[in-house]
């Protein structure tokens, strides 16, 4: 008989609804993925990388000139000068990233505080590392951190804080004000911080992403995670990377060279062609989803769904309140995926224990217009 190692863990929600979708021809707002490529001259760099011969393994903390392209973008982003060999580590996804983070530094009986709602990897990969989670809940409606709720979840047990933003599922964001509260707060312990900010580029209304990169006294304690997947609309390259200073970045690399040793090979030389052709992609996508948001919120609007427009990611939150009080959020999603065809993911699945009456399902909103329009006129007739 096999004794699990985590018991408590099944198929995904995202995968489930994803399945439910493709069964039953519904519009997937569900997992996180866009519906369209990524530009043209990426996925041409890729072919002509690969027709090149640029196919054998990478070297295990990944291409040079990735990383080069890596550190000149957070220099000129954040401000601060990376070590390009050993500050930065390309990985096979930004999930495994985290996950190498968290058995850098998690021992046996260690806590690590997370934000519920939180992104359903983090909890496994410390149950892995023999470690404890202990779920912080979020304020109810705006997301942002409880910071007495925090302070008293601290023990001599604490050993790392996982934050997120620009946040999934919420779409709220940390502001350096709370960046500079969290580092008062830890600043006499032994905590480290895991800051996942794959959605970095993904902020709107002239609002800024606060990184921890661009925070002197946290980044000393930091790892620090974000993804070429969501920067560059290409989710299924599954590539991304993770910054460290060296004595954390040498923990992770010892981790990750026995996971997957290294990332895809031309992968990785179509995004440094990328980076250094085109610097201003990064500086266009704020503009780019902010306009798919507003698309699909506008058409929302006569909607029976109440919502707060997403400060950041490519997500939007709706409350379905006025329409189907009586269901609770899974059962909800799973009644609109079959009766009305539109995909969501319910939002009690990122909570250890859910808030009592919450009714919010979470939509995704990185598609073409034609997709956007389509659900939007199906919700709308609900």
């Amino acid at each position: 008989m096999i004794t699990s190692k985590l018991p408590n863990v099944g198929t995904t929600i995202f995968t489930v609804m994803s399945q439910l979708a493709a069964e039953t021809g519904a519009i997937n707002l569900s997992q996180g993925f866009p519906d369209f490529d990524g530009p043209d001259a990426l996925r041409e760099a890729l072919c002509r990388r690969v027709m090149d011969g640029n196919n054998q393994y990478a070297p295990m903390a990944g291409l040079p000139a990735l990383r080069e392209q890596v550190a000149a973008k957070i220099a000129r982003c954040y401000g601060r000068q990376v070590g390009v060999d050993s500050e930065i580590t390309i990985t096979p996804g930004a999930t495994h990233a985290i996950f190498c983070a968290i058995q850098a530094v998690v021992r046996a009986g260690d806590e690590v505080i997370v934000f519920d709602p939180c992104y359903d990897s983090y909890a496994p990969s410390v149950e892995l590392a023999s470690g404890r989670c202990v779920h912080v809940q979020l304020k109810d409606g705006d997301f942002a951190i409880d910071w007495e709720k925090l302070s008293a979840a601290l023990s001599p047990r604490t050993r790392m804080i996982v934050i997120n933003t620009p946040h999934n599922p919420s779409g709220a964001l940390i502001t350096r004000e709370e960046l500079d509260r969290l580092a008062a707060l830890i600043r006499d312990r032994d905590i480290y911080v895991l800051s996942d900010e794959v959605y970095e580029h993904l902020v709107f209304d002239g609002l800024q992403h606060a990184s921890v990169l661009a925070h002197d006294e946290l980044y000393q304690r930091a790892f620090v995670v974000s993804s070429f997947g969501k920067t560059y609309h290409v989710t299924g390259w599954k590539t991304g990377y993770l910054v460290a200073p060296p004595a954390l970045t040498a923990e992770a690399r010892k981790v990750h060279q026995f996971v997957a040793f290294c990332g895809v090979t031309p992968l990785q030389w179509a995004l440094a062609d990328f980076m250094a052709a085109h610097p201003e992609h990064v500086d266009e996508l704020p503009a780019f989803y902010q306009a798919k948001r507003d698309y699909f919120c506008d058409r929302l609007e006569a909607s029976r769904f109440t919502f707060t427009r997403a400060s950041g990611t490519y997500f939007q939150l709706v409350d379905y309140s006025r329409i189907r009080p009586d269901l609770n959020d899974v059962d909800m999603s799973l009644w609109m995926t079959r009766e009305h065809g539109v995909a969501s993911i319910p939002i009690s699945v990122f909570y250890q224990n859910p808030p009592e009456g919450q009714r919010l399902i979470r939509l995704c909103f990185p598609k073409r217009e034609e997709t956007l329009r389509q659900a939007a006129e199906k919700l709308c007739a609900i």
